[in-house]
């Protein structure tokens, strides 16, 4: 089977909720990002086949066909198409897959794999909330489902809380993590690791306008006690704000190349996409998942915890990571180098290609070969990509 190759990978800065990327339009920043793939690598436009872009809450200024309206509000001409996919927090790993998928089929040689969302102006969960405030429908879970699980919502919160009551973990470990998290990102931020990565969004100020560099959700003063003073989400649990991710405003692309398209393009590949997998579990502890898809992407792939270099789990809270790397034996050194969605903010469906682009960028800088990126995923889901870095 035909192999796929990364060419480059980038994102937005991270924008705190009503930050300073609130004024730019979902459509409009995830455009930005698909001019950049193209500026960088000077591949022509016409060229590409598809883009496929992951977006959680299509709805408003994200509905009729995001991916299509970002394309349309690129450089990128009229005649490149476009989709719209949402296996909720994964669903640019998604994009990610699906394209490589294409390419590695012989049916595509050059797609985008996107992911966009613009949670201070498409709050999470508004396209089926704003149904239910106005009295249409019953909501997302029928009455067949709800019996069948025992359950009247699937909550992620529950399932964080879940996951961390079955593995042990305490608020405070959950609070040190955090804390870890923003130390690392910061570290990170102003050693300049990010800085290859980054597509800038100009964005107003008082001072005027500026280029937006720095993930603004990045807390440079955090403390444990700090961190331990915001209250729990859940009586009694141990998940709180700030230990859980950031609401976050956020583009990233990724360009996804068959051999026949880096000669055809003289394109230069900077990783190749070595193993795809996704995997479902129990919906109602939900975000336990990563751990068994990791398992089957690892069995698959031939290689083992420790053949990996560095991994990228995301933080959608604490409880993941550190149930994550619990169960599978995984050195914790590797694990999120550069801080995560703690520190760095969570984009829902610009998730998936901002992990890439960071592990692939933080693979070369350590000249390392392998990295593993997961996330876990509304309704039981999990991505596993892993690649090696050229």
């Amino acid at each position: 089977m035909a192999e796929a190759y990364v060419v480059e990978a980038v994102r937005t800065a991270g924008g705190r909720r009503n930050g300073r990327l609130a004024s730019w339009h979902p459509a409009d920043m995830t455009g930005e990002v698909l001019n950049a793939l193209v500026d960088r690598t000077k591949l022509d436009p016409a060229a590409i086949e598809d883009v496929i872009v992951g977006c959680v809450s299509q709805a408003g200024e994200q509905a009729f066909a995001f991916g299509r309206n970002a394309v349309l509000a690129s450089r990128l001409p009229a005649s490149v198409p476009a989709v719209t996919i949402d296996r909720q927090c994964g669903s640019s790993q998604q994009a990610v897959q699906f394209a490589a998928q294409a390419v590695m089929s012989g049916t595509q040689d050059v797609v985008i794999a996107a992911g966009g969302e613009s949670m201070s102006r498409v709050p999470m969960g508004s396209n089926w909330t704003l149904h239910a405030k106005a009295g249409i429908g019953v909501g997302p879970w029928s009455e067949r489902i709800q019996q069948r699980f025992g359950v009247k919502e699937f909550s992620q919160f529950d399932g964080a809380e879940l996951v961390a009551r079955k593995y042990g973990l305490t608020r405070e470990d959950l609070d040190r993590y955090a804390l870890q998290s923003h130390r690392r990102a910061h570290a990170a931020s102003e050693g300049g690791a990010f800085d290859r990565e980054i597509v800038p969004l100009m964005v107003q100020t008082p001072a005027g306008p500026v280029p937006h560099r720095r993930d603004e959700g990045i807390r440079t003063d955090a403390s444990l006690e700090g961190i331990a003073s915001v209250k729990l989400i859940r009586e009694g649990g141990v998940i709180s704000a700030a230990n859980a991710s950031q609401i976050c405003d956020g583009a990233s692309a990724a360009l996804i190349v068959s051999e026949k398209g880096l000669k055809t393009h003289n394109l230069t590949p900077v990783a190749r996409i070595h193993t795809l997998t996704v995997t479902a579990g129990d919906p109602v502890i939900m975000l336990e998942e990563p751990i068994n898809a990791t398992r089957k992407a690892l069995q698959r792939a031939g290689l083992s915890i420790d053949d990996i270099d560095l991994f990228e789990v995301n933080e959608a809270f604490a409880s993941i990571p550190l149930a994550w790397i619990q169960a599978l034996g995984a050195d914790p050194e590797k694990v999120n180098v550069n801080g995560g969605a703690i520190a760095l903010g969570h984009p829902l469906g610009a998730s998936g290609t901002k992990l890439l682009a960071t592990l692939i960028h933080a693979l070369r800088a350590r000249n390392k070969r392998f990295g593993l990126q997961t996330m876990c995923e509304g309704g039981g889901i999990a991505n596993v990509t892993i690649v090696e870095a050229l």
